[in-house]
């Protein structure tokens, strides 16, 4: 491992480029930031050789871009592509973006907007159920946040015009973006070819290696899953991993070689370990944070772990639900079957049967169902809403399902669904803020939910969850009589006060 051999003096550095690779998969001349490519450039070779050692990835770096290619183990629903106002893509503009790379590939050094509209929309007519009508305003403002991501990386620049214009109205605005075709080809890049796969599993490493392994080939892939884990995931509890990984995570060595190639340092608890980024560097989501959502986020966990630690009337306790296997059903079940190539299709359904049943079993956690979610929420409001944002202000429900994402990104708290209803899924739902719906948080059936059944579904609370429980909250709160006053005279009635 090459960070052990780094002047303490220039281990600073090696570390900022680790945390940036890690957390940005591609790096460009502008993305994340314009120092960040120059810093990785500088620890090529140490990093490609110590990020290949301790997780199996490979890093591929050039004069204009670095790629990381991660082994991925698991499906996570908590990093999901965001437009340039933080909204989640929708199926919608998860196509757009595949169909406008797919353009971009095929064009010169430059493109109108609005020649790119027209190549996706002709290319969306190959896919059943999707079409880009450049007349429908909701159509342009998703082809829009789609050439905004690809903006944001580096893939196109914008040269002349203004892509909000455009979107307003096609035919008095418009926008000329140049391409750097490096990184449109650096971004797609699958680890196997998507139309030999019947299943979103078949993307996933396998669990496993050859039954005539050495068992130091097999411990040392585990650790790399242990690694990847702790590097991928907020906190990583033991009940999900295999006995052998259970055993490896617990592992000071293996812990302090983490900590040693990203700076970070590991928080150990009996259910699991955390790494700390205290840097910001290498976490996408910080937390306890300033806005309205973390702060509401932080009194519900407060509230969350007085009921559970509540001896006079204790909770109903539940085993967690096999994690992420409701998405990839979600996921296949969207697969166009037309596209297989069915002579070298990739089924892993068997893999992955396997390796869940070579799982221990998992411990029971503290469940609370969502009609006590709601009612907490509204009580928080009530009590402190006059600090919070105007738009939740108004939206109680949507300001109730944004709170629930946020705990269960950080891996706070998994939502549980309820009971098989025909249903595909019971996440909590909302019309959103703003838009005059009366929605309320509970299983999607389509229905209004009035507190609904004990069986309605709710939120598991994790043991991470914990660490936030000793909150104290202060309103500050400022007298009518000052809204208006100026600083010298605010300071004057002080100082007035403190002499009576």
């Amino acid at each position: 491992m090459h960070a052990r051999g780094i002047a303490p003096l220039a281990l600073d550095s090696y570390q900022r480029a680790a945390r940036v690779v890690l957390a940005n998969h591609l790096v460009t001349r502008t993305y994340p930031d314009r120092i960040a490519l120059p810093l990785i450039r500088r620890w090529a070779t140490e990093l490609r050789e110590d990020l290949a050692e301790l997780f199996g990835y490979r890093l591929e770096v050039t004069e204009t871009t670095a790629r990381l290619f991660p082994v991925t183990d698991r499906l996570d629903p908590g990093r999901p592509a965001r437009t340039p106002a933080e909204r989640v893509f929708d199926r919608r503009r998860y196509a757009y973006l595949a169909l406008a790379l797919a353009a971009l590939g095929r064009a010169g050094d430059q493109i109108t907007l609005s020649e790119l509209a027209d190549q996706v929309a002709a290319y969306a007519t190959r896919v059943d159920g999707l079409e880009l009508a450049t007349d429908r305003a909701a159509d342009r403002d998703a082809f829009v946040d789609a050439v905004a991501w690809l903006s944001a990386r580096g893939a196109v620049t914008l040269a002349d015009g203004d892509a909000g214009g455009w979107a307003a109205d096609p035919e008095a605005g418009e926008a000329l973006y140049d391409i750097d075709r490096s990184v449109v080809l650096a971004i797609f890049r699958p680890p196997r070819a998507l139309q030999h796969l019947q299943s979103v599993t078949g993307l996933l490493a396998e669990g496993g290696t050859d039954a005539g392994a050495p068992v130091s080939q097999v411990r040392a892939a585990a650790a790399r899953r242990v690694r990847r884990a702790l590097v991928e995931l907020p906190v990583v509890y033991g009940e999900e991993l295999a006995a052998d990984e259970q055993v490896l995570l617990g592992s000071e060595k293996l812990v302090a070689e983490v900590e040693l190639l990203t700076g970070l340092r590991a928080e150990r608890r009996a259910e699991g370990v955390a790494l700390i980024d205290t840097s910001g560097r290498l976490s996408d989501l910080r937390f306890p944070s300033t806005g309205t959502l973390a702060q509401v986020a932080l009194l519900l966990i407060g509230e969350i772990a007085d009921r559970v630690l509540d001896i006079d009337d204790p909770v109903e306790r539940r085993p967690r639900p096999a994690i992420g296997s409701g998405l990839a059903e979600r996921l296949d079940a969207a697969i166009p079957l037309a596209t297989v190539f069915e002579p070298l299709a990739v089924d892993s359904a068997a893999e992955e049967e396997d390796s869940e049943a070579e799982r221990p079993p998992v411990a029971e956690h503290p469940f609370l169902g969502w009609a006590w979610i709601r009612e907490t929420v509204q009580a928080l409001t009530d009590r402190y809403g006059s600090t919070f944002a105007a738009q939740w202000q108004a939206d109680v429900p949507a300001l109730t399902t944004e709170a629930v994402a946020l705990l269960r990104r950080l891996r706070l708290v998994q939502v549980v669904e309820p009971p098989a209803t025909g249903l595909t899924t019971g996440r909590p739902t909302t019309t959103g803020p703003g838009t005059g719906g009366s929605t309320t948080i509970g299983p999607t059936t389509g229905e209004q939910t009035d507190g609904g059944p004990a069986d309605e579904g709710g939120l598991l609370i994790l043991p991470a969850l914990a660490r936030y429980r000793g909150a104290i909250v202060t309103v500050r709160t400022r007298a009518e009589t000052e809204l208006f006053a100026s600083a010298t005279k605010l300071g004057e009635n002080t100082a007035a006060g403190g002499a009576s």
